[in-house]
């Protein structure tokens, strides 16, 4: 059967940084479980925060991830933009720099993204709050 699923996921205030997200987008979306060929589209309704996808098995790659964006958009430029304090432009910057939405494929249950992907929030901002992310899903289900 062919579906449309499409919800909100809200996440809590993450430092600045990237954060692996996969198991809360698969949280919201146990519908995954029972898509045998779709695609999962992921936005986030931000602009000093992204998405993107990375190792998920060291940490120390998000860690350098992080310190590069950071390199390559730094506080200390002296941005017009900044009634919003330093590490917005930068945020803004950074998040351009990467995605605002990602696509991945589905099938027998399970995202087609590799091994050794995963799913990671980008928060530029020193203290971002909540971050809205909406999820679509489209594919055939198994019927039960």
């Amino acid at each position: 059967m062919n579906r449309w699923i499409q919800r909100e996921l809200i996440l809590p205030p993450f430092p600045r940084g990237c954060h692996l997200i996969t198991h809360r987008i698969l949280d919201e979306l146990p519908e995954v479980k029972d898509c045998l060929c779709g695609i999962l589209h992921v936005f986030i309704q931000h602009t000093s925060a992204s998405l993107t996808i990375s190792e998920n098995a060291d940490p120390d790659v998000r860690t350098d991830m992080t310190m590069a964006l950071d390199k390559l958009a730094p506080e200390t430029w002296p941005w017009d933009h900044s009634n919003e304090g330093p590490d917005d432009m930068p945020a803004h910057i950074k998040s351009i720099l990467t995605d605002s939405s990602l696509s991945f494929p589905v099938s027998n249950g399970s995202l087609r993204i590799g091994i050794w992907q995963g799913v990671c929030l980008c928060e530029h901002r020193n203290h971002g709050g909540r971050r809205h992310l909406i999820l679509t899903l489209h594919g055939d289900f198994r019927t039960t």
